[in-house]
């Protein structure tokens, strides 16, 4: 039920999406999309999500889209290579899909004004730049009480990914739940700084 409506959600955003990179004088040729990931697809977590909405996309626009992905893409000068490349090849629609992606999607929009890029998780836009975000901390504060009934000790880890608004937002939600269930209850954190790194997150 959740991956449905996350597809969903992500499918009618871009949808939406389409709507505004095509304007009213669209030509009747697909309109190319790219899509950036910070992580390989695999078989859950962020990067498989967003992919699971692409997927959903061409599925409900068929032939008025032609879509294509980058996957495992570090976050900073490689970035910023990746989605100029894929403005280059004629996507008029480009959407970078983790945090980091920020001022590279700001610089490449300013560099192909006809070309619209949504950006997700961040809080920089421009004519040509939109930002999504999800909320995540309903979520987050649910677990938290799951912890919270769990928990015997009264101390819960956590491991983060980076110290940044978004994963802050998170663990504070987490608290939160925990403490509405476990008011004297603590929450100890590890980043791990890095969105995929199943070994650091292991150790964790």
């Amino acid at each position: 039920m959740k991956t449905r409506l996350i597809r969903q959600t992500l499918a009618a955003a871009t949808a939406a999406a389409c709507l505004w990179a095509a304007g009213p004088a669209a030509a009747q040729e697909p309109l190319k999309i790219g899509f950036v990931y910070v992580s390989p697809v695999g078989e859950a977590g962020w990067s498989w999500q967003q992919d699971l909405g692409r997927k959903y996309m061409e599925q409900q626009l068929g032939d008025k889209i032609k879509t294509q992905y980058v996957e495992d893409v570090p976050e900073g000068a490689d970035a910023e290579r990746v989605i100029r490349d894929l403005a280059q090849q004629g996507n008029k629609l480009i959407f970078t899909t983790s945090f980091g992606y920020m001022n590279p999607t700001i610089k490449v929009a300013k560099q192909f004004p006809d070309v619209k890029f949504v950006h997700s998780t961040g809080y920089k836009t421009a004519p040509n730049v939109a930002t999504t975000n999800a909320r995540f901390y309903q979520a987050r504060y649910v677990a938290g009480i799951l912890a919270g009934r769990k928990t015997r000790t009264g101390v819960v880890g956590y491991v983060g990914a980076y110290p940044i608004p978004e994963v802050l937002q998170g663990i504070n939600a987490f608290t939160r739940g925990l403490r509405s269930v476990k008011p004297d209850a603590t929450v100890r954190v590890i980043m791990v700084n890095s969105w995929f790194d199943p070994g650091k997150e292991r150790d964790a």
